[in-house]
């Protein structure tokens, strides 16, 4: 056994707080994607259980299911966003729907993403309608990992929204592989306890 310096720490002060708190109290415009490859820029109005309250340019209210955005960013980065998200063709095929259990979801753990995120190791998320998203991690919580993209631009990750996580090596993150592999025994944060 043994366990992450830092982590637990991290977690209690960061793991219950949200984006959605920021985009509100921001009053800014957000660029919302969702699935089925869409996306809305709004100022968001109010943050609810497990929707967002939005006004659209249009300036027509919206409620939108937090299960349906993938990633958000303020709407003033778009420019420098888009030409970063890349499309993986191959997964793109698949067709996949929002993954509504979260035990059907591609969990990645805490205790991995802790050491990529102090390291500043680069990595490549593919969303489930093929983004991919390469990065730095520079925060995370229960619900989603903020990451840098070139020149520091940050973008918000919701985890639910993960196929897959992998570094520049091609090692998986996800729970599925790091289960056998236990990466985050490996990093210099971890202290044995035996």
């Amino acid at each position: 056994m043994g366990y992450l310096v830092g982590l637990k720490e991290y977690l209690g002060e960061f793991y219950d707080k949200s984006i959605f708190e920021q985009v509100v109290d921001s009053g800014g415009h957000w660029e919302f994607h969702l699935h089925g490859r869409r996306t809305i820029k709004g100022r968001a109005l109010e943050n609810l259980a497990y929707d967002i309250k939005v006004e659209t340019e249009a300036q027509q209210e919206q409620v939108l299911p937090k299960v349906e955005i993938k990633l958000l960013y303020p709407a003033l980065l778009d420019e420098s966003v888009q030409p970063l998200i890349k499309i993986n063709e191959q997964v793109l095929k698949l067709g996949l729907d929002p993954i509504l259990s979260p035990r059907q979801r591609y969990f990645v753990k805490n205790k991995s993403l802790f050491p990529l995120m102090k390291d500043q190791e680069v990595v490549f998320f593919t969303l489930l309608e093929g983004e991919l998203i390469r990065g730095i991690i520079t925060g995370f919580n229960r619900y989603e990992i903020t990451v840098s993209l070139r020149g520091e631009i940050p973008v918000t990750i919701l985890r639910h929204s993960i196929y897959d996580l992998k570094n520049k090596k091609g090692r998986c993150f996800l729970k599925s592989f790091q289960e056998e592999h236990r990466d985050w025994e490996k990093s210099r944060l971890f202290v044995s306890e035996n």
